[in-house]
């Protein structure tokens, strides 16, 4: 199962949530191996560097005789003919150039020896990726072995306008001073828009999409955990089972240590979390700027019920 959508909207939490359910194996955003993990050597989500870690080891052997067989270099140059956002209108075509279609068939290899390795590695029926990128997305409906659902997590703009402008350290880069980026509200908000409707586009063109937004989620965390299992085909009951009553109205899960690679940082949380929403942004986004994100994404915002409709 592939999780798509703009960064800051919850991605990183429905993984974790899902990576518990028996049968699932988080991986996190995979498209960011190839650099971060395979040639920076940066954290897995267990706290081990990713190549001492065990998990990916045995992943690498599986999928490619050993990582040292793959070339970080290469792999980086071949995702740059496929994997951006300027090649979604020709991965969405019909069919493929010739150019373009061995370089898609040589990428998308990558990834079907993988997610193949991990649930040999961890027994698992399902690998849950959530590289968010449409792109990559896009360049995987083209593998004829992959059973390809994407759960598509939409969170309303202003928050993930609002969340895009904090300063958050990664802290996968032990040692290192490095954060993630920034964007300004205007910003944020086009690429919301832009990297939404490349997955409404996704949809049309027959991928299995079902959309979650992750005010939804946090409302109700078990009925929806319920219906996000039932649809990459895990276990419902056992879905709704791990969400538990916590104080108040809100709900909490116990959450275990996961070999994921890149991510939000709350990725390295483990043990009891309580399920809130992060609403920081109704009193801390200025009305000025409240104001041009909702210009900017007022069509997808009223699409996913986050504007009423209005009557001509």
């Amino acid at each position: 199962m592939f999780l798509g959508g703009f960064g800051r909207s919850g991605s990183t939490l429905v993984e974790r949530l899902v990576g518990e359910l028996p049968g699932a194996c988080a991986l996190g955003e995979v498209v960011h191996l190839w650099k971060r993990a395979l040639r920076d050597d940066e954290l897995c989500g267990c706290g081990e560097r990713f190549h001492e870690c065990p998990f990916w080891r045995k992943v690498g052997d599986l999928a490619f005789g050993g990582w040292g067989n793959l070339d970080p270099q290469h792999v980086q140059s071949l995702k740059q003919s496929v994997d951006r956002n300027r090649y979604v209108p020709q991965l969405a075509a019909p069919r493929l150039r010739p150019a373009l279609r061995r370089a898609v068939v040589e990428y998308v290899d990558l990834y079907e020896r993988l997610y193949a390795a991990a649930l040999q590695v961890s027994g698992a029926s399902v690998v849950v990726d959530s590289s968010k990128h449409a792109s990559l997305a896009f360049a995987l409906r083209w593998s004829p072995q992959l059973d390809l659902r994407v759960l598509h997590v939409v969170r309303d703009s202003p928050g993930v306008a609002h969340s895009w402008a904090k300063r958050v350290r990664r802290p996968e880069a032990p040692g290192a001073e490095d954060y993630m980026p920034t964007y300004s509200p205007g910003k944020a908000s086009l690429l919301w828009s832009a990297h939404n409707g490349m997955f409404e586009l996704l949809a049309a063109r027959g991928v299995p999409t079902r959309r979650l937004r992750y005010e939804d989620l946090l409302a109700d965390p078990a009925a929806r955990l319920r219906e996000v299992a039932a649809f990459a085909g895990l276990d419902a009951e056992t879905a709704a089972a791990l969400v538990v009553p916590a104080e108040g109205d809100t709900a909490a899960v116990e959450l275990s240590t996961m070999h994921t690679v890149s991510g939000n940082p709350m990725r390295f949380t483990t043990g009891r979390v309580t399920l809130r929403r992060d609403d920081a942004w109704r009193s801390s986004l200025p009305s000025r700027e409240r104001r041009v994100v909702t210009a900017l994404t007022a069509p997808l915002r009223t699409r996913y019920g986050y504007l009423r409709r209005t009557r001509p």
